[in-house]
Formats: C-alpha cells, sequence, structure tokens
C-alpha cells in the first residue's frame, strides 16, 4: 500500500495550534474571571453605594474592555454628582471662606432657596485656595493659601445637598507670571506685560501654562467639587495690548486658540467625574469682542456656559438698549437671546451671572425672571463683597 511522503513542517503546525487554542482558553478565563469580578463590584455598590454616592460626589463606572492587541481590562471612569434642576447659586472668594462659620451662614441660605455655591479655587490674583497636590509650581510661586480644605468643604455641602462649583481664573496670573516670567505675555523690552492695574497675565500660547491651570482644576475635582468653571479665558483687555507680545505666537486665530484650550481642559477634568463650564463676557456673542471668546466654538467642549450678563458692565446702546444699567432685566434678556443663537446645537447649557450690586432687590429679581423666561438651566448671584438679595434666591412660583 502506498502513501504520500510525510509533511516536515506537520508537527509544527500542530503544535503552533494547539499553542493558539491554549491563549483563546486562557483570554476566555481571564474575561469571564473580570466579568464576575464586576458583577460583584456592582452588587456591593447596589447594596452599599447609594449613600456613599450621594456623600462622596462621583458614581465609579466599570467596563470590560478589549483592546485591538487582544489585551482585556478593566476600565474606571467616573460621573458627575446629579445637579439641581434650576442652579441657584452665589459666588464665595477664598478669603471669605477662610473666615470661621462664613461658610455655614452661606449653607444656611438655602432656606431661601440656594442650592449651589461657587467657590473660588485659583482667583484673579493667582491664589489658590489651598494647595494642590501634585501640583509644586503652586507652592513655589507662593500662590497656594490655606483658606479652606477642599475635601472637607465637599464633604460637608455634599451633605447639606449643595451643588459645588470651583472658579478657576486662568490667564490672568501675577503668581506665576512673576516666578516664570517666560510663561507670561512680554513687553516689547522683553519685561513682563501687565494691565492698567498692574496686574501680570500668563501667555495662552503656552501650553504650560494650560497645565499648570489645569492640574490645579484637576486637584479640586479630585478633592470632591462638583464642576471647574473656567474664568479669563481669554486674551487680555485692559491696559495697552498692542504693545503685548506672545512667546511661541502661532497664526492660529484669538478664538481658536481659546476654543483648544478649552478642549484640552475637558479632556483633561470630565473623566476625573466633574462637569466644566466657562464664564464668557455678556457681549462675546452678540459681537467680536477680539479676545478670543468665540461662544460657538467654546460651546462644544463645556457642559455649561456661564454669560457675565451684568447690566453695568454694557455701553450705552448695547444690544439696542439706550441705558443697559437702567434696565436690568431686559439686558439679561437680550444677553442670553445672542447666547443661545450661538451654542445651538451644542450641549452647553446656560447658566448666566447676575449682577447683585448696586441694585435694589426688585431690580435683580428683574434679572433673574429673563433668565427663566430664556430657559436657562439656572443662574448665579455675583457680588464680590459676597452680600446677597436673599429673594433672588427662592425657587419659581
Amino acid at each position: 500500500m502506498l502513501y504520500s511522503a510525510p509533511d516536515p513542517n506537520e508537527r509544527f503546525r500542530s503544535r503552533r495550534e494547539s499553542i493558539r487554542s491554549r491563549k483563546r482558553r486562557k483570554r476566555a478565563a481571564i474575561a469571564a474571571t473580570l466579568l464576575l469580578a464586576v458583577l460583584a463590584l456592582a452588587a456591593g455598590m447596589t447594596l452599599a453605594g447609594k449613600s456613599a454616592t450621594a456623600t462622596q460626589g462621583t458614581k465609579a463606572v466599570t467596563g470590560i474592555v478589549t483592546r485591538a492587541s487582544g489585551f482585556t481590562t478593566l476600565e474606571v471612569t467616573t460621573r458627575p454628582r446629579p445637579m439641581p434642576v434650576e442652579v441657584r447659586g452665589v459666588h464665595v472668594t477664598g478669603a471669605l471662606a477662610s473666615l470661621p462659620g462664613k461658610l455655614d451662614e452661606y449653607v444656611r441660605m438655602t432656606r431661601h432657596g440656594l442650592n449651589t455655591i461657587e467657590l473660588d479655587i485659583k482667583d484673579e490674583g493667582g491664589e489658590i485656595g489651598f494647595t494642590p497636590a501634585g501640583v509644586p509650581l503652586a507652592r513655589k510661586t507662593g500662590a497656594a493659601r490655606s483658606y479652606y480644605d477642599p475635601r472637607a468643604v465637599a464633604r460637608n455641602l455634599h451633605r447639606k445637598g449643595i451643588y459645588l462649583i470651583g472658579r478657576v481664573v486662568v490667564f490672568q496670573d501675577p503668581y506665576l507670571a512673576q516666578l516664570r516670567p517666560d510663561l507670561a505675555i512680554r513687553t516689547r523690552s522683553g519685561g513682563v506685560w501687565k494691565t492698567d492695574q498692574g496686574l501680570a497675565w500668563v501667555n495662552p500660547y503656552d501650553r504650560r501654562v494650560w497645565e499648570y491651570s489645569v492640574s490645579v482644576a484637576a486637584a479640586a475635582a479630585r478633592a470632591g467639587f462638583d464642576e471647574i468653571m473656567l474664568d479669563y479665558v481669554r486674551f487680555p483687555s485692559d491696559g495697552d495690548t498692542a504693545a503685548a507680545v506672545y512667546p511661541g505666537r502661532t497664526r492660529v486665530p484669538k478664538g481658536e486658540q481659546i476654543a483648544a484650550f478649552v478642549a484640552y481642559a475637558q479632556q483633561r477634568l470630565a473623566p476625573l467625574g466633574v462637569r466644566v463650564s466657562t464664564a464668557l463676557f455678556g457681549l462675546s456673542a452678540t459681537r467680536d469682542m477680539g479676545l478670543g471668546q468665540v461662544p460657538r466654538w467654546i460651546s462644544q467642549h463645556v457642559d455649561h456656559v456661564n454669560p457675565m450678563a451684568y447690566p453695568d458692565l454694557y455701553g450705552g446702546g448695547e444690544l439696542g438698549i439706550i441705558s443697559p444699567s437702567a434696565e436690568p432685566g431686559e439686558t439679561v434678556f437680550r444677553t442670553l437671546v445672542d447666547f443661545k443663537q450661538q451654542v445651538r446645537g451644542s450641549r452647553a447649557q446656560l447658566i448666566p451671572w447676575i449682577q447683585d450690586w448696586s441694585y435694589r432687590p426688585e431690580q435683580v429679581l428683574q434679572q433673574v425672571r429673563a433668565a427663566r423666561l430664556q430657559g436657562a438651566k439656572g443662574y448665579l448671584l455675583w457680588n464680590a463683597s459676597g452680600l446677597y438679595t436673599m429673594r433672588a434666591l427662592a425657587p419659581p412660583s
């Protein structure tokens, strides 16, 4: 009986197939083990996680992800805490928060309808309310203060049902500019450029500046803040701006540069379980102010846009109003008309800043009513002295 010649490579093919089969069985076993671990974790979270989620702020979401390489891994992300149906909040500086019992005074405003506090993380002067972990430059500049313990504040406010927003002033930063002039906007002679008030700004074209402010914000996010509001996200508006020199400047328009920074911040912060918002000039949706604030572009990268609709800051004739400061309700109303057009098609919701200084209670209420008529997600009251109109915090009747 005749047989075909034996294939010398047959045993090697058989061995390779056996190895492949063992690898497939091993990957399947790993995936099954991970699946069981996730199911156990989910069961534990169901039994014990409800109260912890309400107190700690974010909810862990675990998923199994199989990479293109064939490796199966666990991937953990976080989701923000639920926010109020209508945001009704106030601005609190770090210095005010440092006063014994002061935050408790704001907490007691919940009886009048308050449900949100915006607390400064990094302010207009570059000061940081606490020492942010993992940001050594904050200590080196002298910007870090001990105004409050961010974790303790977040726990306390969450227990009281208060939504916590942390405000981070980005490009106006005298502390960073003084220690690191290489990061500052410069003068033609090589010095550090300053505003008419003597405040230095850092360079929006330098990504090291981006990393610094966002790292400070990330420290607050990890401490339990629910939202990060980016402010002074623009180029400077006062002083001899024509004499400002931006090292490393590119041909990218100002508006695209600022929008790129906001996109970077959102990519860094959103995975930490916080929402991201931006405070923008009230007229930035009406006309190009030359400062890089284009709401249509910025709104693509944030959860909320906070128009600074302060009537006192509008010149006569703006928005077609002879005297905007004399018609606060109409000024806020028309501001939001323009912003709604600009953010259309994005996920961003509008939460305007309301002027609560130099006005009678009725004039503050006019602004609140205008925000509600425009369908805003809520509003925030601003008064640098921290004194607020209680009636303006009442829920809609």
